[in-house]
């Protein structure tokens, strides 16, 4: 199974960026997909995820600046963020289920 995060990057402070996570020898249409970042110093944290049905729930934290969306056709999870702030600077990972994750992508926000 592999999990291929990308789309991190260096902007700025009130600025987007999407992630993609595609998945590879499994479809994801039967499990809760997720991303998670990890700050330096700090814990993997849950960023958003998406049940199988389609329910969302994200971090207070990027409560209406963030967008998870999966497009099983592609086998692909979106993380859609807007207004970013330098404290989202983070490496995300995307996750399927309980047990698949892929390499984080870099996401740095300067202020």
């Amino acid at each position: 199974v592999q999990l291929q995060a990308s789309g991190g990057g260096l902007v700025q402070a009130g600025g987007s960026l999407r992630l993609s996570c595609v998945a590879s020898r499994i479809p994801i249409r039967g499990y809760t997909m997720g991303w998670y970042r990890q700050a330096p110093g700090k814990q993997r944290e849950l960023v958003a995820s998406v049940t199988a049905g389609g329910t969302t729930n994200y971090a207070e934290s990027v409560k209406g600046r963030f967008t998870i969306l999966r497009d099983n056709a592609k086998n692909t999870v979106y993380l859609q963020m807007n207004s970013l702030k330098p404290e989202d600077t983070a490496v995300y990972y995307c996750k399927a289920g309980t047990k698949y994750w892929g390499q984080g992508t870099l996401v740095t926000v300067s202020s």
